[in-house]
């Protein structure tokens, strides 16, 4: 056979394959449409009493000059449509345990002790590109009714048109993300509420509704 003709097939077939791809997405280049975020549970510590103080920085409480005890951390994302495109306006409440893994709610049984440079619980609203950031500290896993909870934050994330409740993990939590009951009902869709480790200290977790 021919070598130079068997070539010149080989990108007649090739060349076939591309038009029917660009045939398919219009003619254009598209990126990959973002996995939207799983839900999850509310949780039984959604604050009932809010702190006079709910800014971005939980870790200190204004009119106290102490700092929250624990690992500091930063957690820095973007609220997305289905499509990709930012959620500028969106509210964002979250709340989380304390470093010694108790809440700062009359329900939580937890012996363990409160904070009282803790905030707790923020309100935050993004910005035009979809941004948000908190400062933090790393949440302590607990005991529960339902088994041991891994290290997580809740959030309750309202849109133009559509509010999701879900809960964010961590990167480096395997063993004990893998033993919690909750975070193994996320099945394949858990990497969608997972926070990855930028640098030391540092996280990013990009938050995408199903709207737009």
């Amino acid at each position: 056979m021919d070598h130079d003709h068997t070539l010149s097939r080989r990108r007649f077939a090739g060349a076939a394959l591309t038009a029917a791809g660009l045939i398919a997405t219009g003619g254009i280049a598209r990126a990959a449409v973002p996995a939207e975020t799983a839900g999850g549970p509310l949780g039984p510590f959604y604050p009932v009493l809010r702190p006079g103080d709910d800014d971005f920085d939980m870790t200190m409480i204004k009119g106290n000059s102490g700092r929250a005890l624990g690992r500091v951390i930063e957690v820095t994302g973007r609220v997305l449509d289905r499509k990709g495109n930012p959620v500028g306006g969106a509210e964002l409440e979250l709340w989380q345990c304390n470093a010694a893994g108790r809440y700062a709610h009359p329900g939580d049984i937890a012996t363990a002790p409160l904070d009282p440079n803790f905030q707790g619980f923020a309100t935050l609203m993004t910005g035009p590109s979809g941004e948000w950031r908190i400062i933090t500290i790393k949440p302590s896993g607990y005991d529960s009714p339902i088994g041991h909870r891994t290290p997580h934050i809740h959030f309750d994330i309202k849109g133009r048109h559509q509010r999701l409740i879900t809960q964010m993990y961590f990167s480096e939590d395997h063993a004990t993300n893998s033993a919690d009951q909750l975070y193994n009902q996320l099945g394949e869709d858990a990497v969608t509420a997972m926070a990855a480790l930028q640098a030391t200290d540092r996280y990013r977790w990009d938050i995408v509704l199903g709207e737009g």
